[in-house]
């Protein structure tokens, strides 16, 4: 890992779960989910591959990072479904061997953009109607001075740990762990402490929502890399994301209080 990416990780990852948890106090647990799931770490990542591995290797790992975000969406699922069950470490625990045994199976599926695109968004979209419903959030309960920069540090530790492992993986490996649910769990497991489980939930359905737009930021790059150039290529899947992520929020608002 070159030490741009690390540097970039050190201030991103830690900024980002500051953002979403403040959104997540002022909005509500479910619209600091959806800010978590826009590709703010995995698209710097790719932007740094396509530069320094060239936009071939980019174009891979975008395939990679589509099957990461199906199996993101199947563990979304299994931790809401279990939310109410089980405690915060029983759920994390679900939902992350969800998602390992998930990308493993997708990763001996598919090596197509299309498909992998076209399984996101069918993934998506049952894990949305599969999350049980919850009921309208209350007063948020007040948190102590610790939790935002214990948010921060666990957050930035665990990316750090899996993006290291990740790089020596190829295209297609370090792609599909790319995804990997850090800031959503990270959202979900206080939020579930501090609320109940049903906060917790909102999370995840916010993350599931907010997902949608981080698969057509991936597809954009593995359909553009080799056609429009870096510079091109990424400006308009940003620019895609962040239209889709609007109508996505303002669709999804009510499932997100």
């Amino acid at each position: 890992m070159s030490a741009g990416v690390i540097v970039l990780k050190l201030v991103v990852t830690p900024l980002l779960i500051a953002v979403a948890t403040l959104v997540a106090r002022r909005w509500g647990p479910g619209v600091g989910g959806w800010l978590a799931g826009f590709p703010l770490t995995s698209a710097p990542v790719s932007i740094f591959l396509a530069l320094e591995q060239g936009p071939a290797f980019a174009a891979g790992a975008a395939v990679g990072t589509l099957l990461g975000l199906a199996a993101l969406g199947v563990c979304c699922l299994v931790y809401g479904r279990v939310a109410r069950r089980m405690g915060w470490i029983g759920s994390t625990a679900a939902g992350l061997g969800a998602f390992v045994v998930c990308a493993a199976l997708l990763s001996r599926i598919t090596e197509s953009l299309l498909a992998a695109f076209l399984v996101v968004c069918a993934t998506l979209v049952v894990a949305a109607l599969a999350l049980p419903a919850t009921s309208r959030g209350g007063a948020g309960v007040q948190a102590p001075p610790w939790d935002l920069p214990a948010r921060m540090i666990v957050a930035t530790g665990v990316v750090l740990t899996l993006t290291t492992a990740a790089t020596y993986l190829g295209p297609t490996l370090s792609g599909l762990l790319s995804p990997v649910p850090v800031f959503l769990l990270v959202l979900a497991i206080f939020a579930q402490r501090s609320e109940g489980a049903d906060a917790s939930i909102r999370v995840m359905m916010g993350g599931i929502i907010g997902s949608f737009a981080f698969a057509v930021f991936f597809l954009i790059v593995g359909i553009g890399l080799g056609r429009l150039g870096i510079g091109v290529t990424y400006a308009l899947a940003s620019g895609s994301t962040i239209a889709v992520n609007g109508v996505a929020l303002s669709m999804g608002r009510r499932l997100l209080r």
